[in-house]
């Protein structure tokens, strides 16, 4: 009788793999790219190469298991969506959803899968690609960065490329600077550019946190050029041993100054969180979202703006 099962168990571990070759080689293939925020950013350096050196600890908003964002009324999704299927011609990028500005030739989606076809060119086919895009652009969440990580993610996957994390990172970079952390996409403590990363254990599961993405789109060069980098006032490592209710005394953006300024509703936000009681609350990125982190089941109404609860 054992026998028998092991023999089963065997012949349907083969099916599910020739299913799921059949699945990734001749039908269609899909994910949902996530967003980020940033738990502190400290501009410490102008590099020779016009980069800027930074510290920071990138955290994947991800859903719960078994859970989506809690969604305020109109507020939409935060999760795009990115299907890859067979071109009968030359591959295409079609785009739906949240209007994308720019060439797509320009789309880091395309540049993805460009960078791989023009890698290992028989083994990447010509594809069509078709993003939905729900996150917003220009907000600080790495919307465009997610989905360039995440199609190298799906190309490997359905191309059979058998590509680790760690090279896969390294083309992540040749599409941006925080494109390497979605191919982990887990906490990171990150430096240099944002692609030099160390794991942390830090868990917001047991909290809520309330992201808002007010309507305004700020440039990443215009939030740059107002910065005058400085020495990080805290070790950003360490932050996993810091209780949460201490972060507002050392933790900062350092782009909130500038881009504040030019937007005074992203500063009202971050006030408006804490005076409806956020234990921690900043501006992700070069902005404009604005995240707060609350105690479970807290209610937080911010009017006027897309709110979700992840």
């Amino acid at each position: 009788m054992t026998g028998r099962i092991f023999s089963f168990l065997k012949k349907e571990k083969q099916l599910r793999n020739v299913i799921h070759f059949i699945i990734s080689k001749f039908l269609i293939m899909i994910c949902f790219p996530n967003s980020k925020i940033n738990l502190g950013l400290f501009v410490t350096n102008k590099r020779s190469d016009g980069y800027h050196d930074l510290e920071t600890v990138f955290y994947p908003l991800l859903p719960r298991t078994g859970t989506t964002p809690n969604v305020v009324p109109g507020a939409g999704t935060l999760n795009d969506v990115l299907e890859i299927v067979p071109a009968q011609n030359e591959g295409k990028l079609y785009l739906s959803g949240l209007p994308v500005n720019g060439d797509s030739n320009d789309n880091l989606v395309w540049k993805a899968y460009t960078l791989l076809q023009n890698k290992y060119p028989t083994a990447v086919p010509a594809l069509d690609i078709y993003l939905h895009k729900a996150m917003p652009m220009g907000a600080g969440i790495g919307g465009g960065s997610g989905d360039g990580a995440f199609m190298l993610r799906l190309i490997n996957d359905y191309c059979h490329l058998n590509l680790t994390d760690t090279e896969l990172a390294g083309y992540a970079l040749q599409l941006g600077s925080d494109c390497p952390f979605f191919i982990f996409n887990t906490p990171q403590y990150a430096r240099g550019r944002g692609e030099v990363m160390t794991p942390v254990h830090i868990d917001l599961s047991v909290y809520d946190l309330h992201l808002i993405c007010p309507d305004v789109h700020v440039s990443t060069r215009t939030a740059f050029a107002g910065i005058l980098p400085k020495a990080a006032p805290y070790d950003l490592k360490n932050l996993e041993q810091l209780p949460i209710t201490d972060w507002k005394e050392v933790l900062c953006n350092d782009f909130e100054q500038t881009v504040f300024g030019a937007h005074a509703v992203l500063g009202d936000l971050k006030n408006e969180l804490y005076n409806q009681g956020a234990i921690y609350a900043s501006m992700t990125g070069t902005g404009s979202a604005i995240y707060g982190i609350f105690y479970k089941d807290v209610v937080v109404k911010i009017e006027g703006h897309k709110h979700l609860i992840i």
